[in-house]
C-alpha cells in the first residue's frame, strides 16, 4: 500500500506516555508515511522518547515556541514539498483510538473528492459525546459567554455547538476542532496554512473556514477516537489571557459585528442539520 499521508504532532511539556501512545496509534496505518513530533518545550527531552520508537517513519524538531499552528506549518511545508503525499493530519498528542482510523478516513476521502477537511466523531474518555464540528463563532461563543451566567449563556453555546444535532450523521460544518485535522493537501495549496498571528486557539476556526470555502469539511462518524480534551483557559489565568488575546486578533481579522460570510455558512449549516429526537445531554462549553 502507498504512503501517502504525514502526521504532525505539536509538543509542549507534554507526557512521555501520551507521546508515545498517540504515535503508536497513528504507526497502525500502512499509509502513514511519517510523523513529524515539533516540540515547543524548553528542553528536548522528548526526543529520546520519539527516537525510540521508529526512527524510520517518526522525526523529532526541538523549535522555539512560535504557537500550535505555527509548530504544525513546519511540518506542512515539509508535507507540501512532497509529491509522494496526498494528505497531512494535525492531531494532538492527547488523542487516542482503536483500529486503523486513519486509514479510513484516507479512504474516504480517496473516494469524495470534494472534501478538504474531515474529522471523526470524537467522546471525551468518560464516553460523553465531544461536540468538535461547530458553527463559525460570534465574539459572544468564545469571549462573552465566560462572564455571564449559565442560565443565560447556555441556550447560545448549544446552538454554537450543534449540541441538537444528530451526530451520528455526516455534518458539513464551517468549523472543526483542532485536535484532529485530516487534511487534503491540495486544500492547503488553494487556501494557505495556518496563520501564524495566531499563538493558539483561534487557527482551527480560521483554517477550517477557509477550507470550507471550496471544499466540504466533514464530520465523519463512521470512526471515532477520544479526546482528553483539558481546556486549561478555563482554569489557569495566563490561558484565559492568550484566549482572550487571540480571539480578539481573530475577530479583528474577520468582523466582530459584520461577518457575512459566517452568517451565510451558519445558515447554510442550520439548513442542512439532522436535529435528535430527544433533547440533547449537558454540555462542555
Amino acid at each position: 500500500m502507498i504512503q501517502d499521508i504525514a502526521a504532525s504532532i505539536v509538543a509542549h511539556r507534554t507526557n512521555p506516555d501520551e507521546l508515545r501512545r498517540v504515535i503508536e496509534c497513528l504507526l497502525r496505518s500502512p499509509r502513514i508515511a511519517s510523523v513529524h513530533v515539533v516540540d515547543n518545550s524548553p528542553t528536548n527531552q522528548l526526543h529520546s522518547v520519539v527516537s525510540a520508537i521508529n526512527p524510520r517513519r517518526v522525526t523529532y524538531s526541538h523549535v522555539d515556541n512560535r504557537g500550535y499552528g505555527a509548530g504544525h506549518n513546519i511540518a506542512i511545508r515539509q508535507s507540501l514539498s512532497n509529491p509522494t503525499l496526498r494528505y497531512h493530519l494535525v492531531l494532538n498528542a492527547d488523542v487516542w483510538w482503536e483500529g486503523d482510523v486513519v486509514t479510513s478516513l484516507a479512504e474516504m476521502l480517496d473516494t469524495n473528492p470534494t472534501v478538504g477537511l474531515a474529522m471523526p466523531k470524537v467522546y471525551y474518555p468518560n464516553g460523553d459525546l465531544q461536540l468538535t464540528p461547530r458553527r463559525v463563532p460570534t465574539p459572544f461563543d468564545l469571549i462573552f459567554k465566560r462572564f455571564l451566567p449559565p442560565f443565560i449563556s447556555r441556550p447560545l453555546v448549544n446552538r454554537y455547538l450543534l449540541a441538537h444535532a444528530n451526530h451520528n450523521e455526516t455534518i458539513n460544518a464551517p468549523y472543526l476542532l483542532g485536535s484532529f485535522m485530516f487534511l487534503r493537501l491540495n486544500a492547503l495549496q488553494e487556501v494557505g496554512l495556518f496563520d501564524e498571528r495566531f499563538f493558539m486557539y483561534p487557527e482551527d476556526i480560521d483554517l477550517s473556514r477557509r477550507i470550507h470555502r471550496h471544499w466540504l469539511t466533514l464530520h465523519y462518524p463512521k470512526v471515532s477516537i477520544v479526546h482528553a480534551h483539558a481546556a486549561a483557559s478555563r482554569t489557569n489565568h495566563r490561558m484565559l489571557r492568550i484566549h482572550i488575546t487571540n480571539m480578539i486578533k481573530y475577530f479583528n481579522k474577520w468582523g466582530w459585528i459584520f461577518d457575512s460570510e459566517r452568517r451565510r455558512f451558519n445558515r447554510q449549516l442550520t439548513a442542512s442539520l439532522t436535529p435528535l429526537t430527544t433533547p440533547p445531554p449537558p454540555q462542555r462549553g
